[in-house]
């Protein structure tokens, strides 16, 4: 037994010197061609599944400041559109008791409405993305505008009574100072029923929301005055109630506030529908069969190729007593050979790949990051390279019982 596994070591020993030789020999191109084809693909997988493992994990488009949103399962995931759907009820007097829990810094309801609003000096009619919310004394920044213009708490709602002072206090995006022509200090008035109510516009951002069509033209005002606008405030309804925290901890408890809801990472809403669903299993399958198949066949011809290449030195290990079997066998380890040296250069480039891949959504795209690396990922594009060489080496070892004759020897 041990003589017959020193016999394999040594026909692997063989294969890899072959490798090695051709590599830095005088025509080294079929060599380094099939190795650079591996390691472009396995680091195109690898680049792929990380951005497949941060969707379905969604940890990698989470912000440091831990904040979570409380949504209603069938409600919509995105700051920027959810204005219609399933809401929630009651959430001035659920966010104060969310607020109760020490290890939470605030709570406040999110409510998103589409808002004609008109200018003193303006006709017609525009439309912006009113969003209400409860603010508190520490700056912070929702739908991309920031709060600290807007008085602390919610003095309309009045514990429920919605006869408090009206603030009329509004921040607004550059997208609408520039919609409506208005800047610090200016009134914009709703289109609603109730005409007595008008906001002043106290800020005008430069941040706000983008899509791929441009700015959003969004106003962010007190919820319980957007309430009031929209036929909001008879069940108290929001659309979402973001909790700002550190601790990680406590959305367990969050997912108690209300049935049927379900909590998500604020840097996670843009992600959640990919993350939850069957996309990133997809794409991760996709790519490995795109990869798989490439591989196999780029891999078999290109060995095939130098088999055809090499039918004298196959015909001299024939002469001094090679075996059929052992001559796979020598085949069998050049082409693992070069599959597992592409191998570890696909790993090496693929998570080059994740780290651009990152830099470029955070530029271009409104979300952190969307790839993340694993350690499980190098066993991964490891073990494809394997699987390759495993599945191109028969098509090599097929020639090689078909070329190798007394003819060649004699050349």
């Amino acid at each position: 037994m041990r003589e017959c596994g020193r016999r394999h070591l040594a026909l692997v020993a063989l294969g890899v010197r072959r490798v090695v030789g051709r590599a830095t020999g005088v025509s080294p191109r079929r060599v380094i061609l099939s190795i650079l084809a591996v390691a472009v693909a396995i680091g195109f997988v690898v680049t792929v599944s990380g951005i497949a493992l941060g969707l379905a994990s969604q940890s990698t488009v989470r912000s440091d400041a831990v904040d979570y949103w409380i949504v209603p399962e069938d409600g919509g995931t995105t700051t920027a559109v959810a204005v219609d759907g399933p809401k929630l009820g009651a959430v001035h007097e659920t966010a104060a008791s969310l607020s109760t829990d020490d290890r939470i810094d605030h709570a406040t309801p999110v409510q998103m409405a589409l808002l004609p609003v008109q200018t003193p000096g303006t006709e017609g009619e525009e439309y912006v993305l009113a969003v209400g919310v409860v603010p508190d004394e520490n700056a912070a920044r929702i739908a991309g505008l920031s709060t600290q213009p807007l008085q602390s708490a919610d003095p309309y709602y009045a514990d429920g009574d919605y006869d408090g002072p009206w603030t009329g206090e509004a921040v607004v995006s550059e997208a609408v100072g520039e919609l409506l022509g208005v800047a610090e200090g200016d009134s914009i008035r709703p289109r609603t029923d109730d005409q007595s109510r008008s906001f002043t516009v106290t800020h005008v951002d430069n941040a706000g929301l983008s899509t791929g069509g441009g700015s959003v033209p969004v106003m962010l005002v007190h919820l319980s005055e957007l309430q009031s606008l929209t036929g909001a405030e008879t069940a108290d309804q929001a659309n979402q109630i973001l909790v700002r925290t550190d601790a990680p901890g406590v959305e367990s408890q969050l997912t108690q506030a209300y049935p049927r809801t379900t909590v998500v990472s604020k840097g996670g809403l843009s992600a959640r529908r990919l993350g939850t669903s069957n996309l990133a299993l997809a794409i991760g399958v996709a790519a490995f069969l795109v990869v798989f198949v490439i591989g196999v066949l780029f891999v078999a011809t290109m060995m095939g190729l130098e088999i055809t290449a090499d039918r004298q030195q196959l015909a001299v290990l024939d002469a001094v007593g090679f075996s059929p079997w052992s001559r796979a066998q020598v085949i069998l380890a050049e082409t693992l050979s070069i599959t597992v040296c592409g191998g570890c250069c696909g790993v090496l480039l693929g998570s080059g790949g994740i780290v651009v891949t990152n830099l470029l959504v955070e530029q271009y795209l409104p979300v952190p990051a969307v790839a993340r690396f694993h350690p499980a990922l190098i066993v991964y594009g490891l073990g494809i390279a394997v699987l390759i060489g495993l599945f191109a080496a028969p098509y090599p070892v097929f020639l090689s019982h078909r070329t190798v004759g007394q003819e060649d020897l004699l050349q």
